[in-house]
Order: C-alpha cells, then sequence, then structure tokens
C-alpha cells in the first residue's frame, strides 16, 4: 500500500462522535465526490469512488448520522481494465431530503441553495468541523507522495471557487497552503515536511505523521551527515592542495637558491614541510622549537609561495631577454 493509501485507511477508521462533525464530513465527500441523480423512480444520492477506504466511511456515516437506507454497489470495466468504482446510493426520498437539508443543498421548501463554493460557512464554524471537512476532502480528492522521495500534499478541486474556500478552511490552521491551476481542475497543495505534518495533525492521522516525521528525521540525518562529509572532503582537498603547492615551490627555491639562502625560521619550516608534506600546519607548528601557532606556520608558508613566485618572474624575464 501507498504511503497515500495509509493515510487514507487511517482516517477512513476515524469517525467523528459528534454528529454536526459527521455531518461536516458528510458535506466534504458529496463536493467532491457526489451526485444528486435523477432516475425513473427518483431521485438517488449516490458517491463514486475508486477508493475502497472512501466508500466504507460514507456507509458508516450514512448509517450512523441519519439512519439511511444505503446501497453499495461494484461496477468494473473489464475491456479497459480499469479500477473497480463503488457506487454509493441513498434513494429513499425522505432520506435524501433529509441529508440535503442537513448538508445544505436545498432548503426546507426543497429549493437547491448550493454555491459553486465548496460549502455553506455554516457547517464549518467550528475547528473540529473544519478538520472533518478537510478530512473529507482528502478522502475524496486528496493524494501524498511518498515521503522517502519528495513532500507533496494535494487536494484536487473542480473550479477555482472550490479551491479558494478549501484553501481558507485549511489556512485556518495556519498552514500556508497554495493553489496551483492543472488542467481543467485546480489543486490545493503544501511542499513543506512540516506543514504535511501539520495537516495531517489537523486531519487526525496520527500514526502516519508518526510515519512521515521518522521519515523527515531519518532524512534529515542523512543530509546532515552527507553535507559534514562533503564539507571535511573538501577542507580535506583544499589541505592537500595547498601541501602539494607548497612543496612544488620549496623544492623550486631549493633547486634555483638552494634552501641554505633562506633565513632560519623559512628554511626550518622548508625542511619540515618536505619532510611531513601530509601534516597539517598545526602538527608542523607543533614540531618547531620554539612551537608556532597555526597561523604563524601558515605565514611562514606563505612567505616562501611568494619567494618561489618572485623567482619564477624573476627567471621568466631573464629567458625574455
Amino acid at each position: 500500500m501507498s504511503f497515500s493509501g495509509g493515510v487514507k485507511e487511517e482516517l477512513s477508521r476515524q469517525i467523528p462522535k459528534s454528529r454536526h462533525c459527521q455531518i461536516a464530513e458528510i458535506a466534504a465527500i458529496l463536493s467532491f465526490a457526489g451526485k444528486l441523480e435523477g432516475s425513473e423512480t427518483g431521485r438517488v444520492l449516490r458517491v463514486y469512488t475508486e477508493n475502497i477506504s472512501l466508500a466504507r466511511k460514507y456507509y458508516i456515516l450514512m448509517k450512523k448520522t441519519f439512519s439511511a437506507h444505503v446501497c453499495l454497489a461494484v461496477r468494473q470495466n473489464v475491456y479497459l481494465h480499469k479500477n473497480r468504482i463503488y457506487m454509493v446510493s441513498v434513494s429513499e426520498p425522505k432520506e435524501i431530503q433529509s441529508i440535503l437539508l442537513a448538508v445544505k443543498w436545498q432548503n426546507e421548501k426543497q429549493e437547491d441553495i448550493r454555491t459553486e463554493g465548496l460549502v455553506k460557512g455554516i457547517l464549518v464554524q467550528k475547528s473540529c468541523c473544519r478538520r472533518a471537512f478537510i478530512r473529507g476532502a482528502f478522502l475524496s480528492a486528496g493524494s501524498m507522495s511518498d515521503p522517502e522521495k519528495s513532500y507533496h500534499f494535494e487536494i484536487v478541486c473542480t473550479s477555482e471557487q472550490k479551491a479558494r474556500q478549501l484553501r481558507e478552511i485549511c489556512n485556518t490552521f495556519e498552514v500556508e497552503t497554495k493553489i496551483v491551476k492543472r488542467k481543467k481542475s485546480y489543486v490545493v497543495y503544501l511542499k513543506e515536511g512540516a506543514q504535511i505534518v501539520d495537516m495531517l495533525n489537523i486531519m487526525e492521522a496520527h500514526v502516519a505523521l508518526m510515519n512521515l516525521e521518522n521519515v523527515r528525521i531519518l532524512k534529515e540525518m542523512r543530509n546532515s551527515v552527507n553535507r559534514q562529509v562533503n564539507c571535511e572532503t573538501a577542507n580535506i582537498n583544499k589541505t592537500v592542495s595547498a601541501a602539494v603547492k607548497q612543496v612544488e615551490d620549496i623544492n623550486y627555491i631549493k633547486a634555483i637558491r638552494g634552501l641554505g639562502s633562506l633565513p632560519d625560521t623559512l628554511k626550518e619550516i622548508a625542511l619540515l614541510r618536505l619532510e611531513y608534506p601530509q601534516a597539517a600546519l598545526k602538527e608542523l607548528g607543533a614540531m618547531l622549537q620554539p612551537p608556532v601557532g597555526k597561523s604563524g606556520v601558515n605565514h611562514r608558508l606563505r612567505k616562501l609561495c611568494e619567494l618561489a613566485e618572485d623567482l619564477r618572474k624573476t627567471e621568466a624575464k631573464g629567458r625574455s631577454k
């Protein structure tokens, strides 16, 4: 099972205790996956989904909240090898009217009062109802990437107004969701690992939250180790390159003028560098009598490098004449 599937499986098993939260979650599922259809025998309120977790939860919510007579059917297109489609339907007129009234799709006069937005604001006034609504929205039209690969959380909306309303609901919990247009849809998404953790907490997917946190900790540890190794490797390469250049310069001075021509302080460090080409500056300084600090050693070696460069320039001028 994918990480996203695991999150939905966990969310599908959480049934809100309060009726107003149950209605808010039902409203979200109907907004994203529901249809009010007409038939020869009357109207049918139906949810279509390929997700068995959503079908199971919607079935339970309808039974628990409205004591509705719910029919579950499965359809599969054998020729096109598509996934199963679960259809959860309510066809009893009185039950449909009660549900539509509760989710604010119709008023008591059976007039259609749906807006282009997701839901009437009265259904998501409480924080617990907003949590339930986001949970239902994710179950119906959401997905998450595998955190081992990348951090991405999204809920697909059919209109910009729906996306904006969903973003406003999410942002009441101080998560900065964004919207992007994808073909004919509008996607509300998050890409920050910490904010996705917050969103899982909002939806009360606590097991998935802990799994994601474990992945984040391991990734951060690996990244930290890699950064440290890269930094140390770069420092080693820099030190080795500097040491190789110093040895070349000292050998050049030795060949042109001889080390005996150098002041005692420079001659002493030159001989040590030739004897210990891989030693660090601090180690070279400890070998001197009296010992010299790292900066002092670096200063002397830099003097040798400058002397070598001057000799090279003098030699080059002599060749050009």
